[in-house]
């Protein structure tokens, strides 16, 4: 038997293919086109597939979310450069323009589930890359709230699939030990979108035209760069492990192989109705989904209103814009610094909790703190505690993905956590309005309840995940495997002992990545290790 890598890895997991269920996951048919050999997980292995999907992945990815992040502060940006003034908006019209990407969101939801199980996935994203890009690049025509409203709109219908898909995208090319940096990477693109961004629109606001306005100039600019990327996105972005053009012969069945032991399946295309109720009964989607809408009620507050907090501390425009660096500066150390410290302790859930106290201190501090020009420096030592929340966001998204198996239960899981989400971001703006300033008492104070409260559903996660490993191991036990397993997604792939025959300890007789590929749920596979 002919074998692939080198012999004798702690990871080591001997495929055995369901062949009478291929239709579960296509990854199941590669292996069986493979059932000649045998597929063995090295560091040596591992570490060439991981480097060459790094390569051509994660940039792609990367530069979606840039711009995804950038089109939406577009209207944060705008509002410096006399947006408000300039269409007349009044009362909570300028909110409304800040919620309604993300209620177009929201309802857009269950199509995205089901396409994504349906549609090939970098195609998918190629083409809501283009549309979103033209809704951005109309929006200099628009010189009331209701043109400026249907463009938001259109502009966050076509969004709206970005952040599911690439949560599909994590699970589907790492392991569960690299997706914190991983979506923590493209997470962070909100912290450069700050500081290129705002350096961007300082230096865009200085254009002078007889034709446009300056913030007509940022609308226009950012769309037509979204529109040249999505063609990148088509032709770069495979659909999954199984299509990329960059693996080639025994490193396609490494990348199939590495996620083993994620038990989460790869690339799955039937939907599941059962998957559906199951996740609708699981208590941990729910509480996830709580966590997602309690964390965006404040995210999408500041992200609207940030830079007018700023300018009301007693800054021009240009000063505004560019004391908004720092706080993309703070996000970026928070979000990557957070998924360092998640994959080095194994754990999210502490992680989590330390993030949530700086927006809490930050909160007091703007709520007491007397509005004048003596008072400069602290309130912006606040607004950049504050600043720390980005970090918590992909956590939760990452700490969800790596609890949840089952290609329809994934995509339905990540779905009600983007409603959430999107829920939240509608409401959080709406905390705020511009009658309020400089004082925005209600939405501060509002904010600084919700970090408290994401404390406690922590909490809860963590204890009902418990219960979930007691129940898995009891089930073990009975079917008369190990009550115990060691959860190798988590650990980096070791090279192990060998026998005095040269022969491979078999650390794995377990075989706890037997159902990996049958598109198995969390629930349904015993096997299955849920992280705290």
């Amino acid at each position: 038997m002919e074998d692939i890598g080198v012999k004798a890895p702690t990871d080591h997991v001997e495929s055995k293919v369901n062949v009478g269920d291929l239709k579960n996951d296509r990854a199941n048919k590669i292996l069986s086109e493979a059932a000649g050999q045998r597929i063995v997980l090295t560091p040596e292995n591992n570490s060439r597939v991981l480097k060459k999907i790094d390569l051509y992945i994660l940039p792609v990815v990367l530069g979606i979310y840039f711009l995804q992040a950038l089109d939406k502060a577009t209207l944060a940006y705008s509002s410096v450069f006399g947006l408000v003034e300039d269409t007349n908006l009044v009362g909570h019209e300028y909110s409304w323009l800040g919620a309604v990407v993300y209620l177009a969101q929201l309802v857009a939801q269950p199509l995205i589930a089901y396409a994504l199980v349906k549609l090939p996935l970098g195609k998918f994203l190629a083409v809501i890359v283009l549309l979103w890009g033209v809704s951005l690049s109309v929006m200099p025509a628009a010189h009331n709230f209701t043109g400026l409203l249907v463009c938001r709109l259109f502009l966050g219908l076509f969004e709206a699939g970005v952040a599911p898909a690439f949560i599909a995208l994590t699970q589907m090319w790492w392991r569960r030990r690299e997706q914190p940096v991983r979506l923590g990477a493209w997470y962070a693109m909100n912290g450069i979108t700050n500081i290129v961004g705002s350096l961007l629109t300082y230096g865009i606001g200085h254009i002078h035209s007889s034709s446009l306005r300056p913030y007509q100039i940022i609308f226009l600019f950012f769309g037509l760069i979204t529109v040249v990327f999505s063609v990148v996105v088509w032709f770069f972005l495979p659909d999954s492990p199984i299509t990329a053009h960059f693996l080639k012969g025994e490193d396609k069945l490494v990348a199939i192989e590495r996620l083993r032991a994620n038990n989460q399946g790869v690339d799955g295309t039937e939907w599941k109705w059962a998957h559906v109720k199951e996740a609708t009964l699981d208590i941990k989607t729910w509480l996830w989904a709580a966590m997602m809408f309690t964390i965006s009620v404040p995210s999408g507050g500041i992200s609207t209103f940030g830079p007018l907090i700023v300018k009301n501390f007693g800054f021009d425009p240009f000063e505004t814009i560019l004391l908004n660096m720092p706080f993309g500066a703070v996000q970026l150390i928070a979000t990557m610094g957070g998924a360092w410290a998640a994959t080095a302790l194994k754990l999210k859930s502490p992680v989590l909790a330390f993030l949530s106290l700086p927006p809490i201190a930050g909160c007091v501090m703007l709520l007491h703190l007397p509005r004048d020009a003596s008072a400069k420096a602290p309130l912006l030592v606040a607004y950049y505690l504050i600043s720390v929340y980005p970090g918590i966001t992909p956590l939760i998204y990452s700490w969800s993905a790596a609890n949840t198996a089952g290609e329809t239960k994934k995509k339905v899981t990540t779905g009600a956590l983007f409603i959430a989400q999107c829920a939240g971001n509608v409401l959080g703006p709406n905390l705020y309005t511009t009658g309020e300033a400089p004082l925005y008492h209600r939405g501060l104070l509002s904010n600084l309840a919700l970090f408290v409260v994401l404390i406690g559903l922590y909490a809860a996660q963590v204890f009902y995940l418990i219960i979930l490993n007691k129940k898995h191991g009891r089930t073990r036990e009975n079917m008369g495997k190990r009550a115990v397993l060691v959860d190798k997604s988590m650990n980096r792939v070791q090279a192990a002992a060998t026998t005095t025959d040269g022969a491979a300890e078999d650390q794995d007789e377990d075989m706890t990545g037997h159902h990996a590929f049958d598109d198995k749920t969390d629930w349904e596979n015993e096997d299955f290790i849920f992280v705290y």
